[in-house]
């Protein structure tokens, strides 16, 4: 079993001694390597049939009812082996326990990006990003304007399919190869993705590995931020010796969302005050809550017009104001403006838009519990750490796994989720921090995800963008560098952090 740090739903008096979640199996069972892959293989052969068939549409819960059946593969054996029934229910109740901040930050992410669209916060970071823009450093203000709306959002995918698109078409006017603009695009929204606490992956990764969100993300900082700034000097180079022409004008976007929301610096108020109370280790939930909290009063502030739009009134009630400001934070909100790119970044699924990733969370829980109480990850770490006799070895082999069920399984959820779980026994083992895996994890399996032509993010990329996943590999350098940054922190052991004694 892998732990969560409590410090997400306990107070700090917590004991150290119920930070540890354990399990008192009944049979000391340890499966062949051959039997204990079997449930792993038929999960990989039908995740990439169900892919095939499906395509994008695998991730809306088709993909969580096959883990089911790989937990009930598991299962099987276990039956076969002698592993009751109970047995497997305690580790998978175990299991769903150790997730639980996970899914309740998951719920605050859904809340906190609802009002903050209605409160005009994502709006405004889009509009003071938007004129960023130049012709020299264009290709450098496309990871910038991409990652501030990633990092705001959560979400490469909506970057791309928006503004992504906008900043294409401005590149191809100033005579760009389209590849090298849909890279830095790429390069910029991925990014932001694995930065942002509204990211389901970026809050996915730590709880498949056992640690907390934004520890995640401050150590993940320290290979991704490298990473970016190489990817930054590469195209402020490439932008010096291109031969720009006059840069499209985007006065229409931005006057569109100044007719839609008023904008105004004061809005980046409640983002800064979240980041500082995330800086003063405030707990996760509490940070989320207070912003969240802040962004429905911002928008009472700042957006009453709209507000008495969205609730279909001339006037804004308090009623009313209250009604739209519920369903921005439970179940969805939609913004329409005279842009069509801008109106499907503006919306929002509030609290309901996180249950298909938290869905996947509980999916993910029964499978890894039940191989768990198998003896089938015993059976599989014991066989990493055997190959893996150094730190570097067992990095090396967590990357090879992600890219792996990337490629074989086509979705970067699933890259995350079965090697976090496989192989979070082992980094303890080796008395390494949680954060060393989840960092691993999103460093090769979140970001080379879109590289993979069949892949869901390779697939939806190229098709929105326009641009074959062949035209733009060797420009989305962020994304094939991660990996390579990470395996070079773990050969020279640069910031390899240990779990505390």
């Amino acid at each position: 079993m892998y732990n969560v740090d409590p410090y997400l739903v306990y107070p700090k008096s917590y004991s150290a001694q119920n930070r540890n979640i354990t399990c008192n199996m009944k049979q000391n069972l340890t499966l062949p390597l051959r039997v204990a892959f079997i449930p792993i293989v038929i999960l990989v052969l039908l995740l990439s049939l169900n892919v095939t068939i499906y395509g994008d549409d695998a991730l809306s819960g088709s993909n969580q009812f096959v883990l089911l059946i790989g937990g009930a593969v598991a299962a099987v054996i276990g039956f076969v082996k002698g592993v009751s029934y109970q047995e497997m229910i305690h580790h998978i109740a175990e299991n769903l326990k150790s997730v639980t901040g996970a899914i309740l930050i998951l719920l605050f992410v859904g809340a906190l990006a609802g009002t903050w669209l209605i409160s005009g916060i994502i709006p405004a970071m889009i509009y003071y990003g938007l004129q960023l823009l130049n012709p020299t450093f264009f290709l450098v203000a496309c990871i910038v304007i991409c990652a501030l709306i990633s990092i705001a959002t959560g979400s490469s995918w909506t970057t791309s399919a928006t503004v992504g698109i906008a900043l294409i078409g401005i590149g191809k006017a100033m005579g760009m190869p389209v590849g090298m603009i849909a890279g830095a695009v790429i390069s910029g929204a991925y990014f932001g993705d694995k930065m942002s606490p509204l990211s389901d992956t970026t809050n996915l990764a730590p709880a498949m590995a056992g640690g907390e969100l934004f520890s995640h993300i401050r150590y993940m900082a320290l290979t991704t931020v490298p990473t970016i700034v190489i990817t930054l000097l590469v195209f402020l180079v490439i932008g010096l010796t291109q031969d720009t022409a006059t840069i499209t004008q985007t006065e229409p976007m931005l006057a569109a969302i100044k007719a839609r929301f008023h904008i105004s610096p004061l809005l980046f108020a409640v983002p800064v005050l979240v980041v500082i109370l995330i800086t003063k280790k405030t707990p996760p939930l509490v940070a989320l809550f207070v912003g969240t909290l802040l962004g429905a009063l911002f928008a009472l502030i700042f957006q009453q017009p709209l507000l008495a739009l969205l609730s279909g009134s001339d006037q804004l009630s308090w009623s009313s104001g209250y009604r739209v400001i519920m369903d921005a934070i439970t179940v969805s909100s939609s913004i329409e403006t005279t842009d069509p790119l801008l109106n499907d970044l503006f919306q929002s699924g509030g609290m309901s838009g996180m249950l298909g990733t938290i869905w996947l969370i509980v999916c993910a829980m029964v499978f890894g519990g039940i191989m768990d109480a198998i003896g089938a990850l015993k059976s599989i770490s014991n066989a990493l750490l055997s190959w893996a006799t150094s730190t570097f070895q067992l990095f090396a082999s967590t990357v090879a796994s992600c890219l792996a069920i990337n490629i074989t399984a086509s979705d970067q959820y699933l890259s995350l989720v079965i090697p976090g779980k496989m192989f979070a026994k082992a980094y303890e083992d080796r008395n390494l921090a949680p954060e060393n895996l989840s960092r691993t994890l999103e460093d090769s399996g979140t970001v080379t995800s879109v590289l993979i032509p069949w892949n869901t993010c390779g697939a939806y990329q190229s098709g929105v963008l326009g641009v074959s996943v062949a035209d733009y590999f060797i420009y989305a350098i962020f994304n094939w560098l991660s990996p390579f940054t990470t395996l070079l922190y773990a050969a020279i052991g640069y910031k390899i952090k240990q779990l505390k004694s």
